[in-house]
């Protein structure tokens, strides 16, 4: 059986973690791993050797190293990044962007990924926060978490009011989603796919590539929050 390695960030695990298994029916093993969007990315410019890697934008930097074949370039999907609350609680209002700019002011506290730590999602809010012009304000209210999912398993646990992080990793059952944050303020964030240079099982990694961006893939996507393609 062919193995098949995959770097990835994390708002794409949980609909990967769904799809690897009807993969591997046909012959190969896929050992996957996941980080930040940040993360993900150093790793391609150092130079690890991987079969298949997905990264968010910009691109530019990654094709510089050599180390993916431009060539199989392969849009996958994108995610938004949405609003969540404990289960149960008050929805905050995030129909527009001044809603959203009124909403986030009202909040005791806001939990999100941490942008220092490489977080894509987290570098989308803190921008959103510069749009609308609440950035210094909201500084004491924020929770950097260690990624999206402990973002919302602090939000679950009612340590914080609202929690922020893309729809792809609201997954915790004590928490639910209000909402994804208006374009305006907030763009969905790519996810591309390509083979590595230097991959081992080459065949298998182009085999990978083209069924995660198959349709049965996509609407694996959409149900978990993203948006299919590009």
């Amino acid at each position: 059986m062919d193995e098949v390695t995959l770097i990835a960030p994390g708002g794409i695990r949980v609909p990967i973690e769904k799809l690897v298994p009807d993969f591997e029916r046909t012959g190969h093993k896929v050992v996957a791993t996941f980080g930040s969007g940040g993360g993900t990315r150093t790793r391609i410019m150092n130079g690890e050797v991987f079969d298949v890697t997905i990264v968010q934008p910009p691109l530019s930097e990654v094709l510089a190293t050599g180390h993916v074949d431009a060539s199989t370039e392969t849009p996958l999907a994108s995610v938004p990044v949405a609003v969540a609350v404990r289960k149960g609680s008050a929805r905050p209002d995030i129909s527009t962007p001044d809603a959203v700019r009124q909403s986030l002011l009202a909040a005791k506290s806001v939990a999100y990924p941490d942008p220092a730590r490489g977080a894509a999602a987290g570098v989308s809010f803190d921008e959103t926060l510069r749009k609308l012009g609440i950035a210094d304000a909201m500084q004491p209210k924020l929770v950097r978490a260690q990624g999206g999912f402990v973002a919302m398993t602090l939000l679950a646990q009612g340590e914080v009011e609202i929690g922020v992080t893309f729809a792809s990793e609201i997954q915790e059952p004590g928490v639910e989603v209000v909402g994804v944050l208006p374009d305006e303020i907030s763009k969905p964030t790519a996810l591309v796919g390509y083979v590595g240079t230097r991959a081992r099982s080459p065949a298998a990694a182009k085999a990978l590539l083209a069924y995660l961006s198959s349709s049965d893939a996509s609407y694996v996507y959409r149900e978990f929050g993203m948006l299919a393609g590009r």
